[in-house]
């Protein structure tokens, strides 16, 4: 994989990947099959010590932010503790969700300790296709944007779960059954969530929006939803 071709912003305190569905941020060991981390491969970039800003799923694509020293990733995590970073993601779920709304539904950590969790959401566009499920002739998917105010584990896939507008292709909170369609009908299993952009007030560069573009599943799954749309 060509770590460069993935670089979406960079200075002289500050790296942003474009991080690929299916990319591990780091060594886990409940994933013991990856030969590639995120965390590696920008080290190597970089020729030099990184730290993860935050952190991504490994089914999630889109923004990953490094600090370059010790200092800039103590200001970072600052940043994103203090909510001082706006985080905008792009999904396709299923049904046709409301124009917009605020999902306010606290979640557990790894420890069962409940936490508060904060999602807004805005629909961008609305799609029905030909495609039969077990209870309707056609399904119907939607284009939203998403704002999450919190940073909890999951906390996307989960809260649109919650509203029952699951994101395709999530596993194991989305809809087995959609995900079975998507797979018999259009051969994909990529999970369609991604990191859109980050914008946030730096002190030395101030004010600093970092975009990733959509990746080529994503991109064709909207074309094909553009073309077989019959609402």
């Amino acid at each position: 994989m060509d770590i460069s071709s993935l670089i979406v912003y960079e200075n002289d305190t500050i790296v942003a990947l474009n991080k690929p569905h299916g990319l591990l941020v780091h060594k886990s060991s409940i994933a013991a099959d990856a030969k590639e981390f995120a965390l590696q491969m920008v080290r190597e970039y970089c020729e030099q010590k990184v730290y993860l800003a935050h952190r991504l799923d490994r089914k999630t694509s889109g923004v990953l932010l490094f600090s370059k020293n010790e200092e800039e990733n103590i200001y970072l995590n600052t940043l994103f503790s203090d909510k001082l970073i706006q985080k905008t993601y792009r999904a396709i779920v299923r049904g046709h969700t409301d124009d917009n709304g605020i999902i306010d539904y606290p979640l557990k950590n790894d420890r069962l300790k409940v936490q508060e969790a904060i999602t807004h959401y805005k629909t961008i566009s609305r799609y029905e296709i030909n495609l039969p499920n077990e209870r309707h002739a056609t399904s119907r998917y939607s284009l939203v944007e998403l704002y999450p105010t919190t940073g909890r584990y999951h906390q996307l896939r989960k809260h649109m779960a919650h509203i029952r507008h699951p994101i395709i292709g999530d596993r194991p909170h989305g809809c087995n059954k959609q995900n079975r369609i998507w797979k018999a009908h259009f051969d994909m299993t990529t999970m369609l969530l991604h990191a859109e952009r980050l914008i946030f007030n730096h002190k030395k560069y101030g004010t600093i929006e970092i975009y990733a573009p959509i990746n080529q599943v994503f991109s064709d799954t909207l074309d094909m939803l553009r073309v077989q749309n019959i609402s």
